[in-house]
This record gives C-alpha cells, structure tokens and sequence, in this order.
C-alpha cells in the first residue's frame, strides 16, 4: 500500500470512530484537532495534528499551539509533546492517530501532573490604576433604542442632518428679537 491509500484508509477509520464525538474535529484531510479532557476542565487540552505527505512512514507532526491551550506555561507543553512523540516512535509505520488519541485520554493525569497554570492576571500600570479600571472609564454612554431612533429618523442615510433641520428654531429666534423692519423704526 502506498502512503496516500493508509491514509485513506485511516481517515475513513477516524471519521467512522469519532462521528458526532465533540472532542475530535477535522480540519481538512490531513489535519485534525482533538481535545484531551472536557471543556470545563482545567487540564484539558487541545491537540492539533497534521500528516506530512509520507504518514505513516513518517511521524506525523504535532502542535500544543491552539488558542485553547494559552493557560499552559511552555515547559507543560513540551513535557506532553516529548511524551507524544515517544508514543509516536513506538507505532511509527502503522496508523497510530486512534492509538495516540486514546493514549492520550488514558494517560491525561501523567500528562498534566506537573501543570501550573499561567498566572493571567491584569498588572498595574505607574499610577496604580489597573489597565481593567481604565478601560472602564474609557467606556461610552450606552443609547437606549428610542435614543438611537430619534437619531437616525433626524439624519440622512449619510448620517448627515437633512438641509433646513434646524430652520424652526431660527425663525422662533427671529420672531422673538425682531426682524430688520422693527429696527428701523
């Protein structure tokens, strides 16, 4: 069998295994995501996987790098990476991706038993205000909905008021000081 045929075979294999399984998800053909651990919890992770052109011959290569995984420190990633990769050397020439998964899920503990998670938190900036009281004096006036009407009935499609919009009040400015024929008398 060529690469490309094991691969086929294999992809068809994971689709039937994990169909409708949240935790898996194909990217394209050759590339999937599958997360280790529910969402809620705090030590799952997210691993991304991709199959270079000659998988299974070759290792397929592995990634700890989605958005998902912010909260692990660098030194947990690569701690779970060089653990992967051991199990990949093992099954290296056979379709390992349901082996790796599932090894994974067993072994998520192990994995993570060393995980410290990323301090997030907002630092102070020189005057001791926190960057998160700033942006919150930064924040607009909110619009009720007839505010917002009545500003978008007075202007154009533009968002330019219409010409003589505000003619009513020069013509009561002007009845209540006079017009020219009252100053010249």
């Amino acid at each position: 069998m060529t690469a490309n045929e094991d691969q086929e075979m294999e992809l068809e294999a994971l689709r039937s295994i994990y169909e409708g399984d949240e935790c898996f998800k194909e990217i394209s053909i050759v590339s999937f995501q599958f997360r280790i651990g529910d969402l809620d919890d705090t030590k799952a992770f997210m691993l991304d996987i991709t199959w270079p052109e000659t998988y299974p011959e070759t290792a397929p290569q592995m990634s700890l790098d989605a958005f998902f995984n912010n909260r692990f420190s660098a030194e947990t990633k690569q701690l779970i990476l060089t653990k992967l990769e051991e199990q990949v050397e093992a099954n290296l020439g056979t379709a390992m991706m349901y082996t790796l998964f599932e090894w994974a899920k067993e072994n998520q503990e192990a994995l993570m038993e060393n995980h410290k998670p990323v301090a997030t938190a907002v630092t102070s900036s020189s005057d001791g205000i926190t960057s998160s009281t700033a942006k919150k004096k930064e924040k607009k006036e909110q619009l009720t909905k007839s505010q917002k009407r009545r500003i978008i009935n007075r202007t154009d499609h533009k968002g330019e008021l219409p010409r003589g919009w505000n003619w009513v009040d020069v013509i009561k400015q002007l009845s209540k000081t006079g017009g020219k024929d009252d100053d010249l008398a």
